[in-house]
C-alpha cells in the first residue's frame, strides 16, 4: 500500500520585476511504506488490561489465586497452559524467546499469557502477582 505526504514546493514566479520571487504551492509526495513493527503482545497472543477495576478483579475471584513473589532476578519460563496473572506489585520486563524487544507490566496490570509462550522475565526489585492457570475456552 503507497503512502503519501503533502509536501510544499516552492517555483518561481512568473512576475515582470527584477527580483524572482516563489511561489508555494503543494504536491502529493509519494512516502516508501517504512516497516511497522506490531506490537509484542499482538504477537505472541498476550493480553493484557491496565489499571484493572476492583470490580473485574472481583468478579474473577482474583483473591482467592495463588500468590507467587521475587526480588531482583531473571527467570527464563515457558507456560505449558493459558496463565492469568493480576500484579499487586512490582514491574516485570517480559522477552520472548528470540526477540531483542520486551513488554512491560506493572502492578495493576491483569496478564494473560498464552499456552506454549517461551519468555525471560526481568524483576528489578521486589514482585508480587496472583496467578490462576486458565483451561481451554475460560475467559
Amino acid at each position: 500500500m503507497a503512502t503519501s505526504i503533502m509536501a510544499p514546493l516552492l517555483t518561481p514566479s512568473s512576475s515582470a520585476n527584477k527580483h524572482k520571487s516563489f511561489v508555494t504551492s503543494t504536491r502529493v509526495v509519494p512516502v516508501r511504506a517504512m516497516k511497522v513493527e506490531k506490537p509484542l503482545e499482538e504477537l505472541y497472543g498476550v493480553k493484557v488490561e491496565r489499571k484493572v477495576a476492583k470490580e473485574r478483579l472481583s468478579e474473577l475471584g482474583v483473591s482467592r489465586w495463588s500468590v507467587w513473589k521475587t526480588g531482583k532476578c531473571k527467570l527464563p519460563w515457558d507456560w505449558q497452559v493459558d496463565q492469568l496473572v493480576y500484579i499487586e506489585e512490582g514491574e516485570v520486563r517480559v522477552v520472548p524467546e528470540g526477540s531483542k524487544r520486551y513488554m512491560s507490566f506493572v502492578a495493576g496490570d491483569l496478564v494473560r499469557y498464552p499456552k506454549w509462550f517461551e519468555a525471560d522475565l526481568f524483576f528489578n526489585d521486589f514482585y508480587q502477582e496472583r496467578y490462576s492457570f486458565r483451561a481451554y475456552g475460560d475467559d
